[in-house]
């Protein structure tokens, strides 16, 4: 069978897994304030409705909690096949749906899918792509998260123009694509060299690493340097097999342990996928309904993708700290002005065109456009910085062993605070209105004070060098600038000297045990 092994390719292919997050996300938000969809689902309220909406992170935590050990039996591609198998059930129950109930369902078992494959399709480009071009080919995964998001959103607009229920079951009925896609193209590509290298696969292994090198002989610097150093992270990790969550938490493990947890949270609390699934509610407290509403935000969707490219390109020589920490300090801003000018401008209204989820209305037209200019800039903002950084960060954190199990675990963080989130926020929007954004803008201080303390630099940094500077507990705003080169040989030369003590004890203790008396006669 023919294989490919341009690393691009493999992470155009991989990435749709993102896409399918993407299509979820804006499925319902388009429809949200469509009289049709309210008239079928007998006018949800709030709580209804983010109920429905919370359905698939619901899913997709479940799934996330036991991805990595499924990614760790059958392997990465075959996890992330798996999952889009699932997608396709789950769209074709919602392209079906005959009721609310029928429509949770869906979503929730769409929620499966995702939670695989936004766990391991990070997973799986990290531990095949060449080190130079890692962060932007993980990266790759979020930029097709805001294609999803886009092209679904736009699909969901058009599908307004029909009459009746076939407008939703239309839309829904085409998220079976990217799954068929996902699911066809990945036979295409190789298996992660660290899963085979992990069951003494080692040729395959090597072959894939030369070829993903492009082509170079196994005795070129690069590919060299790879599997040496992979053959010692193997070593290691096999000295710990049967990897649980346990061992996430064990001793010097549970502090890169919460500062991956942590970070997949902190991006659900900038508010960005609330802003995503919500969109038209915000538009419309800001006075723009029905298709101008629609139009008008579906403009953000459109930054999204363009202002994702940015970050891609660079962020190889940015590096992560900066990009996390400026990316949370000037969300904030946005955030603080968007509460600002509601409060201001902004008066309690019983409802909007009839939805009573929908409680402030900004009549003030400068005031209007300002709070979308704003969410414009935070937009555009989360695209370059939190948008792809987290899923690349977390990806580079752990070490062989514990990397898919605990990526899995972190990604469990990021949905169920995703599903909170969402059940949330059509309940603040009617009782707190502009309060809501302050909430999130400060979280978004929050995170920009951890990341600066806890968050290490992983640019330009092996999978296998990052290890080093968990164990020598460096502490995070030093590693921007650092040599590893040097830490590698003092943390080598402490283990022989540790391995030659072990075996000198030994040896005392065997000479300490006294030689069998002879019977006296």
């Amino acid at each position: 069978m023919i294989k490919v092994y341009n690393p691009y390719l493999v992470a155009m292919s991989a990435t749709v897994g993102g896409m399918l997050f993407g299509f979820d996300i804006s499925s319902v938000s388009a429809f949200v304030d469509d009289d049709e969809y309210r008239r079928f689902f007998n006018y949800p309220d709030s709580t209804k409705q983010g109920g429905i909406t919370a359905s698939m992170a619901g899913g997709s935590f479940l799934s996330s909690l036991v991805a990595g050990l499924i990614s760790d039996k059958i392997g990465r591609k075959y996890s992330i096949q798996l999952g889009a198998l699932i997608w396709i059930i789950g769209s074709a129950i919602q392209c079906s749906v005959q009721n609310t109930a029928q429509l949770v369902c869906g979503r929730f078992i769409s929620g499966l899918a995702i939670g695989v494959c936004s766990s391991q399709v990070p997973v799986y480009l990290a531990e095949l792509s060449p080190k130079k071009i890692r962060g932007r080919l993980v990266g790759l995964f979020q930029w097709a998260v805001t294609w999803g998001i886009m092209i679904m959103f736009y699909i969901c607009y058009g599908c307004t123009f029909m009459d009746g229920p076939k407008a939703f079951r239309t839309a829904w009925g085409i998220q079976m694509v990217p799954g068929f896609l996902l699911f066809s193209t990945l036979v295409l590509f190789p298996e992660s060299p660290r899963w085979l290298a992990a069951r003494d696969r080692w040729d395959e292994a090597i072959e894939i690493i030369t070829k993903v090198q492009g082509g170079n002989a196994e005795d070129d610097a690069d590919v060299k340097l790879e599997i040496q150093e992979l053959r010692e992270a193997v070593r290691v990790d096999q000295m710990s097999k049967d990897v649980g969550y346990v061992d996430l938490f064990k001793r010097g493990s549970r502090l890169r342990t919460f500062v991956g947890a942590t970070a997949q949270i902190w991006q659900q609390l900038t508010g960005m996928n609330v802003m995503m699934y919500y969109v038209v509610y915000t538009f419309v407290m800001a006075g723009y309904n029905g298709n101008t509403g629609l139009v008008s935000s579906s403009i953000q969707y459109v930054i999204n993708v363009v202002m994702t490219v940015p970050s891609l390109l660079f962020i190889d020589g940015w590096g992560r700290r900066p990009l996390l920490f400026f990316g949370a300090c000037i969300m904030s801003i946005w955030l603080f002005a968007v509460s600002g000018l509601m409060a201001q401008y902004g008066h309690w209204v019983p409802d909007v065109n009839g939805n009573t989820n929908i409680r402030w209305s900004v009549t003030d037209t400068k005031a209007a456009k300002a709070i979308i200019a704003c969410n414009y800039l935070f937009v555009a903002t989360f695209a370059m910085s939190w948008g792809p950084g987290i899923w690349i960060y977390v990806s580079e954190l752990f070490p062989l062993k514990q990397r898919a199990v605990a990526n899995g675990f972190c990604g469990a963080w990021n949905w169920i605070f995703n599903f909170a989130l969402a059940f949330f926020v059509p309940p603040a929007f009617e009782n707190i209105q502009w309060k809501t954004y302050i909430i999130f803008a400060t979280f978004c201080v929050g995170m920009a004070i951890q990341v600066f303390f806890m968050f290490p630099e992983t640019r330009g940094k092996t999978l296998e060098e990052i290890d080093i500077i968990w164990e020598q507990k460096i502490p995070a705003w030093k590693t921007s600038k650092l040599d590893l080169t040097d830490l590698a040989a003092n943390r080598d030369l402490a283990r022989e000297e540790k391995n030659q003590e072990v075996e000198h004890h030994e040896m005392m203790d065997q000479a300490a045990v006294p030689a069998e008396q002879e019977p006296k006669l």
